[in-house]
Order: C-alpha cells, then sequence, then structure tokens
C-alpha cells in the first residue's frame, strides 16, 4: 500500500472546481457540489484530501479549503477550457502529470476516488503506478445518455458531438478495472450490470447528499415575506439548472399549457443557465422561441442565474419546485427543494422517484407527457393540504437519508473494504 487510509486522492477534472465554484459555468454544476460537500466532510472527519483537477487559464495551482482539504489543480490540455466530452485526447498527459506532482511533493494516499469517466480512466491509471485501490463514481453514464438523446439528432451528429463510442469503451474499461463502483441509484446499478457488465458485488449504491445546514424548512408565518422579497407565490412552479438537452426544460415548457388551465394564476419561474454563458444563452433563445409557439410566454418569468447563496430562499417561497429532466441520475437540485419543504415534482427516468412515497414526500411524473406532468405541477396548487402535507414530510426524508455526513461515514466504509480486499490478494515478493 502507498499510504495510509486516512489520506484521500480524490479526481474530478471537467468544469471549474474551486473552493468556491463557479456554478453554472460550462461543465459545471451537480457533479461538483457533490466533489466538494464529499471532500469537505471527509476533512471534518479527520481525513486528508487532496481533490486535483485540471488547471487552465489564470487559475492557481491550490485553494486551501481547510487544514484537511486542497483543491489541487494540474495543468494538461493547453490554457483554453476544454468541455468533458473531448477529454479522451489529454488524459494520457494528466497521468504523467499528476504522477510526476504527486510524487515530487512526496503526497502519499490510500485510495484514489474518481468522478466520471474522464477522471476515472486518469485515475485507474494513477492507482496502478501507485499500488492503491481505486473507487469510482460514474455520476452519469454513456449508455444512458446516448440511448435517451436517440430521437434529438442523428447517429452521425450526436457521435460527433458527444463522442459516444469513445466514451462507453473508456466506461467499460474503467468499470472492468477499478475495484469498486459506487453507484448513486438503483436504475444506475442496473445499468451497470445489465449494459457494462459489471458484478454485483462490486457495486455499492449510496445516494448524493445534501447540505442539511443550508436547505431546511422555515415557519409558514415567515413564508409570506420571503415571497415579497423574492416576487415569488404559492403560484409560481420553479426550476433551476444548467443549460443542457438532458434537463429537459423544453418538456417542462410543452406542459405548461395544462398547467395554466387548470391553475390560471399559474407561472414559470425558470432560473436556467450560467452567468455570462453564449451557449446557454442560445439554448435559452430555442426555449424562448417554443414557448411563443405555444402561447406560454407571458407565463414565463426568466431570472437567469441564482447565486448560490439565495437559492435556499428561491425553494421556499416557490409553490411547487419542476425537476423535468429527460434523464437524471439522481436530481441534487430536487432532494434540495424537498429538504426546505417546497412541494416537488420529479422525472420518473432516474433514481430519485424509487425512494418516494408518492403523494408524502413528493409527486413523479413522466416530463415527455406533457399533460401528466403539467397536472402533478397543478394539484399542490390546487389542494393546499396536499402541499401542507409535502412541506411536513419531505425535509425528513432528505435529511436523514441524503445529509452529506452520513454519505460521506457509509463511503469512507467502501474504502476501508477496498483496502482490505486488496490487502488479502497482494502477491508477497
Amino acid at each position: 500500500m502507498n499510504g495510509p487510509i486516512n489520506s484521500i486522492l480524490m479526481l474530478s477534472l471537467h468544469g471549474y472546481v474551486a473552493a468556491e465554484p463557479e456554478l453554472g459555468q460550462p461543465d459545471t454544476g451537480g457533479q461538483v457540489v457533490y466533489v466538494l460537500e464529499l471532500a469537505k466532510r471527509f476533512s471534518r472527519l479527520g481525513y486528508h484530501v487532496d481533490l486535483v483537477t485540471r488547471r487552465f487559464e489564470a487559475q492557481p495551482e491550490f485553494d486551501e479549503v481547510n487544514e484537511n482539504f486542497r483543491v489541487w489543480r494540474i495543468p494538461f490540455g493547453g490554457k483554453q477550457f476544454i468541455r468533458k466530452e473531448d477529454m479522451h485526447d489529454y488524459l494520457g498527459d494528466f497521468v504523467t502529470n499528476g504522477l510526476a506532482a504527486i510524487r515530487n511533493r512526496g503526497r502519499q494516499y490510500g485510495v484514489v476516488y474518481s468522478h466520471y469517466w474522464d477522471a476515472g480512466w486518469g485515475g485507474q491509471k494513477i492507482a496502478e503506478e501507485l499500488n492503491i485501490p481505486h473507487v469510482h463514481t460514474p455520476h452519469s453514464l454513456g449508455w444512458w445518455k446516448q440511448y435517451n438523446m436517440g430521437e434529438e439528432m442523428s447517429a452521425e451528429e450526436m457521435e460527433q458531438k458527444y463522442r459516444f463510442e469513445e466514451r462507453i469503451h473508456t466506461e467499460f474499461l474503467v468499470y472492468r478495472n477499478c475495484d469498486h463502483i459506487i453507484a448513486t441509484t438503483e436504475p444506475q446499478f442496473q445499468l451497470l450490470r445489465e449494459h457494462y457488465d459489471v458484478l454485483d458485488r462490486h457495486i455499492t449504491v449510496i445516494p448524493p447528499g445534501m447540505d442539511e445546514t443550508r436547505f431546511a424548512p422555515i415557519r409558514y408565518a415567515e413564508l409570506e415575506t420571503l415571497q415579497n422579497q423574492y416576487d415569488l407565490t404559492g403560484y409560481d412552479a420553479f426550476t433551476v439548472g444548467r443549460m443542457a438537452a438532458n434537463k429537459g426544460y423544453d418538456l417542462l415548457i410543452q406542459a405548461l399549457p395544462t398547467l395554466i388551465e387548470l391553475v390560471p394564476e399559474a407561472r414559470l419561474v425558470a432560473a436556467i443557465g450560467g452567468e455570462h454563458s453564449e451557449q446557454d444563452e442560445a439554448g435559452i433563445i430555442e426555449l424562448k422561441r417554443l414557448a411563443e409557439e405555444l402561447g406560454v410566454a407571458h407565463k414565463i418569468d426568466w431570472r437567469g442565474y441564482i447565486p448560490d447563496e439565495n437559492l435556499a430562499d428561491y425553494y421556499r417561497a416557490a409553490g411547487v419546485f419542476a425537476l423535468c429532466s429527460r434523464y437524471e441520475p439522481f436530481g441534487m437540485t430536487a432532494i434540495e427543494a424537498m429538504a426546505c419543504g417546497t412541494a416537488t415534482v420529479v422525472t420518473v427516468h432516474g433514481g430519485l422517484f424509487e425512494v418516494i412515497d408518492f403523494g408524502r414526500q413528493a409527486l413523479y411524473a413522466d416530463p415527455n407527457r406533457p399533460i401528466e406532468y403539467g397536472t402533478m405541477l397543478a394539484l399542490p396548487m390546487l389542494y393546499p393540504r396536499l402541499a401542507r402535507e409535502l412541506w411536513v414530510e419531505a425535509p425528513p426524508l432528505a435529511r436523514r437519508n441524503f445529509g452529506w455526513t452520513g454519505i460521506a461515514r457509509r463511503i469512507l466504509t467502501v474504502f476501508e473494504r477496498a483496502q482490505t480486499l486488496r490487502r488479502e490478494q497482494q502477491i508477497p515478493v
């Protein structure tokens, strides 16, 4: 073994990973939140963590988060941003530069914990060189994304843009060779078995977590003040996230005519996209065009990027939160909204709805069926008793099952088990 289990090398290569991340930037969303929150909890539990990512633009080499945790940026692939679909071309340089930096600084680790296929490929190579276990979290799967996007563009266009053939092949090799996989949902567990031939004993299902100190309900007596502050009402359906096809915002807009027919006062408050992103703005223009065609443009309030410090209040002040993804491995925003007590409608194309007691903690529907989805959005607005039931029951579920400290402890158990198994399998020299 290279080092003690209490020293962890975490890898998350794409996007803008930082101690204070610019959420909404390209490729910078739920995964960045996931790795940062886990790293913080590991460090609070007494573990030393280096979260390694790519260094580009004018970023510093280190962000020192606390005595036990730092973000460490390794340069590769030049100075410009590289989208995650194109990381294939530069991963060899990452491994070379990463190993050199680790050895030059005399760092020792007990486990490599990688995130997404790009870091998974690099993490496997580094773990083999250091002779330590490699644990991997996929976050999303190439096969599932390709399958769900099959009707959006031709096979040739899809391959050119997303490079699924390379990605799926890389994923297969990572999943076959790493010591253990942490899947975030039961459906992801099934996909790993059926489409990547991974054995059951090599997978543990552990959901993502949420910051239970930030996302919590408020008293009903405080709600009106909060709604006035943010110009929101109980008839507002709220959605937030990056501008991406898989997020299904077009499907949500198609559901608006049904919502408005049932609740004429309703509107959609859309906080979509990052700050100053031309790519996101182009996507939003297309959504606005769709809204005009459907005659619902006047019922949408485009809020744009919401600062992270205001997000919990937006959840609390809205009438309903909508997770409308075509596919969503888990749905961090929905968990945060539920933790705040907001009535939440999630997609059935993902893992979260599997753990929900329908009508008690949340509602779910298929966003590909706009009448169905629009009806579910309307129900908490039409029936205050239902909204109050969700407001009371959802936060304990979210806190109990998805608080970050509990999630971190479960993952540490996986690390310890992987290291024990690796030690038992060592061939004496």
